[in-house]
């Protein structure tokens, strides 16, 4: 069984994921009203956006590259730490073909008549399907470790 710090490490592990999936959604949200606010977008307010979410993204990985370094030396959990890191390598992927996506999708509706958008957009998806499924099985191997005797 973890001992009571680890499992308090672990419990605000996830917590910290939740309030990366949260971002991760607002940031939908907020690129979807975007792309409805053209052809004249309005982009003050989106500009805005993606600083809040950045700024967010970055105090939640600060906050687990902590406790990936907790893991690694008090807690002896280099294996848990092991996971983190990918993780975060992840989640750095999949916000880069994020922002990717969210680039290709206005110019395809800019640019309907150009197909290399679509098939860009397409492209990306495809990625960014890959990359999330990369990070669940991340997120399975955590678990199952943090899990199991330790």
């Amino acid at each position: 069984m973890l001992g009571e710090d680890t499992q308090a490490l672990v419990r605000r592990f996830y917590a910290l994921q939740s309030e990366r999936v949260e971002a991760y959604r607002l940031f939908e949200e907020g690129h979807g009203a975007y792309l409805r606010s053209g052809p004249d977008y309005d982009f003050p307010r989106y500009r805005q956006l993606v600083h809040e979410i950045t700024e967010a993204f970055s105090g939640i990985s600060q906050e687990i590259l902590g406790i990936k370094a907790q893991l690694e030396g008090s807690h002896g959990r280099g294996d848990l730490a092991r996971h983190l890191a990918r993780l975060q390598e992840q989640e750095r992927n999949k916000l880069e073909l994020t922002a990717q996506l969210q680039l290709a999708k206005q110019n395809a509706q800019d640019h309907p008549e150009v197909e290399t958008h679509s098939q860009e957009v397409r492209e990306i998806k495809h990625k960014l399907m890959q990359t999330m499924e990369s990070i669940s099985e991340t997120l399975q191997d955590f678990k199952y470790d943090s899990e199991e005797s330790g």
